[in-house]
């Protein structure tokens, strides 16, 4: 059971954020890989790392970002006609004919579920018109992840002496990726078919990431390997709201690997809840108003993993030392940070719930 202990400190607004945490590994097993990560997604917390933070070419992890840069820029449905420059792109391909039709989100499975070179410089003419401009995007969203020890310089992970990323990078990434609803549906879907508009089946895509039959709870994500590179591999899993993924890079015994980090987070590391959602309610003082006080609860849930059945929370508040209405129901007007000693768990806003009018 949770101790909760609450400070109130009365100062200006200002912005904490949690800081990413190594744990310590004396149990964690011995991976193949040549670099590791095993990142909560809920959290934002690294359980296990290993070389994490040394530069590695990636594969076709690539498509990740490939992927997450089509759905932000791209509507789903709209036809992509295949540009000449994407036929024919060496290594994994879909075959894709030069002025063919295929809609943004069959693109999107050809990339991600068949790994197709070819899909991903189509989807990179597509929106960019060319690979390096398509290239600068990717690279100006991971700057904006705080992944800056990645660069891309294609869409598709093809070996280039300028395109590498870190384990720890890349697990942000990924994260990043899974919170968008279709990339999820993508990764973890087994195959798909992709049909014409005079609805005869063209192609029939088949997923390569093995966890997804071979791990409960897998629900994607990325396979890669080029001969200089390695394999490579993104996975993500969830189990009773605790979502985990999992990064090797150069890992002959991938899967292997990828079972052997998910088995060590979800046996050592439960997910609990520090503050529910309203659990914190307190009035603070307001001047001019219709009334002398508002009440403000906190508006989202902190939680985190832990590795005890019992820690001692503290809660520590954060608002404006003098607030003047009008204040509206709704509106941010500080912060709870939950800590458990020095290390900082989880935050939320502080809003208003109700309306003060000023005095008239």
């Amino acid at each position: 059971m949770k101790k909760l202990s609450i400070i109130c400190i009365l100062s200006a607004i200002f912005s904490l954020c949690a800081p990413s945490v190594a744990y310590a590994t004396e149990t964690a097993p011995s991976v193949s890989a040549e670099c590791a990560a095993l990142y909560s997604a809920d959290t934002g917390e690294f359980l296990y790392t290993k070389n994490a933070d040394i530069r590695h070419a990636m594969a076709s992890t690539t498509k990740i970002m490939t992927a997450l840069i089509a759905v932000e820029r791209c509507p789903l449905d709209e036809t992509v006609t295949v540009d000449k420059r994407a036929v024919g792109v060496e290594g994994s391909s879909v075959y894709l004919k030069e002025g063919e039709k295929i809609s943004m989100l069959d693109l999107l499975y050809a990339l991600l579920l068949q790994s197709a070179n070819d899909a991903a410089a189509a989807i990179a003419y597509h929106i960019a018109k060319g690979i390096e401009p398509f290239a600068a995007m990717m690279n100006e969203r991971a700057v904006a992840l705080g992944a800056i020890q990645t660069h891309f310089d294609n869409p598709h992970g093809l070996d280039s002496e300028n395109h590498y990323t870190t384990a720890r990078d890349l697990a942000i990434i990924s994260a990043q990726a899974l919170e968008n609803e279709i990339i999820g549906q993508i990764v973890s879907s087994k195959r798909h078919t992709i049909i014409t508009d005079e609805g005869q089946t063209t192609r029939v895509l088949v997923n390569h990431n093995r966890l997804l039959s071979m791990y409960d709870g897998a629900i994607g994500i990325k396979t890669g390997y080029t001969k200089k590179t390695g394999r490579c591999l993104v996975s993500a899993a969830e189990r009773d709201g605790v979502t985990f993924i999992c990064v090797t890079l150069d890992a002959p015994n991938d899967w292997n690997d990828h079972i052997a980090l998910l088995d060590y987070g979800y046996s050592r590391y439960t997910k609990k809840i520090a503050l529910s959602i309203n659990e914190l309610t307190f009035d603070i003082p307001v001047f001019n108003g219709n009334s002398q006080t508002v009440r403000v609860t906190n508006s989202d849930e902190i939680s985190y993993l832990s590795e005890n059945d019992s820690d001692e929370i503290k809660l520590k508040t954060d608002v404006s030392g003098a607030l003047v209405a009008p204040i509206k129901e709704g509106e941010a007007i500080g912060f709870v940070y939950a800590y458990i000693g020095d290390r900082l768990v989880g935050s939320s806003p502080l809003v208003a719930t109700q309306s003060i009018e000023a005095k008239k």
